[in-house]
């Protein structure tokens, strides 16, 4: 049976844990607020963006634009895999659960080529020594996550599938549904689906400058950088909630430890008081 001071240790050093992961759960809380308004807010600007391209594309032609075009191998043919996990760790499954899913594609598919673009260093640090090949790797996303971000990630994406070195481009993220609970997605990114034409309203035309064509061919890049500029988002908020999740379910954990720790010490205790009674009062008898 260990000591009283070995108990005391143990009791002090949860505790001591406890303060940490009640700080920690504070902290994505906060976090969490922030992310949550930044993800509802560009949800609409996603929307409205489709809504834009989809008037303009009843003035254009969009069967010759590339990011449209569908390929014979999109289903069976060279693909990459944006996946995007955390930088940093203590949230649960969240990267676990995205891990397993890109782990059961490649099974999967083992006949396709799959190349992985990397967002954030424990999707590195799990999938990058796999072997597969590595089209890009962005780490250390900033605390608000703007544009630029969206545009770096999506740079490769665009240019491989113009290119013909991928056949489709897929992303794999957590979306934020609620705080208990964060959706796994996996969806695809180009080729994009065409957009709906929408029916034009009568009588109403617009004028355009500069042509249609051009505005068409100049939105629709930005509307790829907007949805993976959703994905980081949606995974940024769920990240949080994870974590938020986690060091809730951490800190009431610690409680009960500290809580049976507290009754093994004093059943420790009280049996070192009787034996010490004992031994007076056999002491005492002789």
């Amino acid at each position: 049976m260990p000591s009283l001071i070995d108990m005391r240790r143990r009791i002090r050093s949860v505790k001591n844990t406890q303060q940490i992961t009640k700080a920690m759960k504070m902290v994505a809380a906060s976090k969490l607020r922030r992310a949550q308004d930044r993800v509802i807010g560009t949800r609409p600007f996603a929307i409205q963006a489709r809504h834009v391209l989809a008037s303009i594309s009843a003035r254009v032609d969009q069967s010759h634009h590339p990011l449209l075009a569908k390929r014979p191998g999109v289903t069976s043919g060279t693909t990459m895999l944006i996946v995007m996990t955390s930088d940093r760790g203590l949230c649960g499954g969240f990267n676990t659960n995205i891990v397993k899913a890109v782990g059961k594609f490649l099974r999967d598919n083992k006949e396709r080529e799959v190349s992985l673009g990397l967002v954030g260093k424990k999707g590195r640090a799990a999938l990058g020594r796999r072997g597969f090949p590595i089209r890009f790797e962005y780490t250390g996303l900033p605390k608000v996550i703007g544009f630029a971000e969206a545009e770096s990630v999506a740079e490769a994406a665009i240019a491989d599938f113009t290119s013909a070195k991928v056949d489709s481009v897929h992303l794999v993220y957590n979306e934020f549904k609620s705080v208990m609970q964060q959706n796994l997605i996996f969806e695809q990114l180009l080729p994009m689906a065409p957009i709906e034409v929408e029916k034009k309203e009568d009588g109403i035309d617009y004028l355009y400058e500069p042509s249609p064509q051009r505005i068409f061919d100049e939105l629709l890049p930005r509307l790829v950088e907007a949805q993976v500029l959703r994905a980081l988002l949606e995974s940024s908020a769920a990240e949080h909630a994870a974590r938020m999740t986690a060091m809730d379910a951490a800190t009431r954990n610690s409680a009960e430890m500290i809580e049976g720790l507290t009754l093994t010490m004093n059943k420790v205790r009280q049996a070192a008081i009787t034996r010490e009674i004992i031994e007076v009062v056999s002491g005492a008898q002789a």
